[in-house]
């Protein structure tokens, strides 16, 4: 009974299909009260799980069910499908590449935000800052630490607002100019990523370069990729530069879980109007064009950027109406995310084979 009812539940909870939530439901009696027990492969924060229990439970009860309930919702994060030829990282469940087509649109500060939002939710989550020419992490995360090695001679990552955190940026001077050919930036990234002792991640986050050149071509072949988002603004020349980042990840097979469309309105502070002074529904057009979703829309909005110049992202104010918009994209990349196919052979125990001569013994 109580099962049938929900598989009719038609309205969307934070505005996400209803589905997600229900596909994985167990119903059990405990103590003479139904048990409904929601698996769910994404983070949710306390208020976002008691918001959708709220209103599934106020459905029941308007559809006249009388008996006695009650929710319980269990994220359960796992590891998902990467690019063919590769494996996932042992400790790191998901990776995914922030990209755009070029530089000054936002990547960075859409990266360091977007993994406090879902650190906010309860997953654990790390960045790795691969823009080596201009590494932004340590200014927008507030830390220009120099990091640790542990007695395995493993970098110890930063911990900023919950967040690890590693950088060029935290290896080098900060006024010290980074003249390195291709190879040697793809080496360094490589080893960043080897030799930091990341633990246990839900989540990485790569901050990759802007461009599709060279470096970005060898990093998508070499670090196996659960998803890329893919950042631009609504101008044209930012939306080229942003096609060909998605054709590119396209031919490589790597999942685009979406776009975020940065400066997409600027609200003006004196009266509160609102102005696209870069133009309007670039992010659709692409969108559409690609068959790919748009996470979100970011304003142009000054406390964004002070935020960040002061090492502290907006999504640190959870209840402010920037950090909100951040967490909406959090949650729509991580229910994306739990949608894909299950990364397969994880673990698997190794195989001996032995030969006999057949004598016996």
């Amino acid at each position: 009974m109580l099962k049938q009812k929900l598989q009719a539940f038609e309205h969307s909870l934070l505005d996400l299909p209803a589905c997600v939530f229900l596909e994985e439901m167990q119903i059990f009696k405990e103590d003479g009260v139904n048990k409904l027990v929601l698996k769910v492969g994404f983070p949710l924060t306390h208020t976002q799980a008691g918001q959708v229990i709220a209103q599934l439970s106020d459905y029941l009860y308007n559809n006249n069910v009388i008996e006695s309930f009650e929710f319980e919702i269990r994220p359960n994060i796992i590891t998902h499908k990467v690019q063919q030829g590769l494996k996932p990282i042992k400790g790191i469940k998901n990776i995914i590449a922030i990209a755009s087509g070029k530089g000054g649109v936002g990547k960075s500060t859409t990266t360091a935000n977007l993994a406090i939002s879902l650190m906010n939710m309860g997953a654990s989550v790390g960045i790795l800052d691969a823009d080596i020419y201009g590494p932004s992490q340590p200014l927008i995360m507030g830390n220009y630490s120099n990091p640790i090695t542990n007695d395995k001679k493993k970098i110890e990552p930063l911990v900023c607002h919950g967040v690890k955190m590693i950088s060029v940026g935290n290896l080098i001077d900060q006024d010290s100019a980074i003249i390195w050919r291709g190879p040697m930036v793809s080496g360094a990234l490589m080893q960043l990523l080897n030799d930091t002792n990341w633990g246990e991640l839900d989540y990485l986050f790569i901050d990759l370069p802007p461009g599709t050149g060279d470096i970005q071509l060898t990093m998508s072949k070499k670090i196996p990729l659960t998803a890329v988002v893919i950042v631009t603004t609504p101008q044209d020349l930012s939306l080229i530069d942003a096609k060909r980042a998605v054709a590119m990840f396209n031919k490589l097979d790597i999942h685009v879980a979406g776009i975020v469309e940065n400066m997409s309105i600027h609200i003006c502070q004196n009266c509160g109007t609102q102005s696209p002074i870069f133009g309007q529904l670039a992010a659709d057009k692409l969108a559409q064009q690609f068959n790919i979703s748009v996470l979100g829309e970011l304003p142009l909005d000054i406390g964004i950027r002070e935020d960040v110049d002061s090492g502290k992202p907006s999504a640190i104010n959870r209840d402010s109406r920037i950090a909100k918009a951040y967490s909406d994209i959090a949650l729509k990349l991580a229910v994306d995310i739990a949608q894909l196919p299950k990364a397969m052979m994880i673990n698997m125990p190794g195989v001996k084979v032995e030969f006999s001569d057949g004598k016996a013994e």
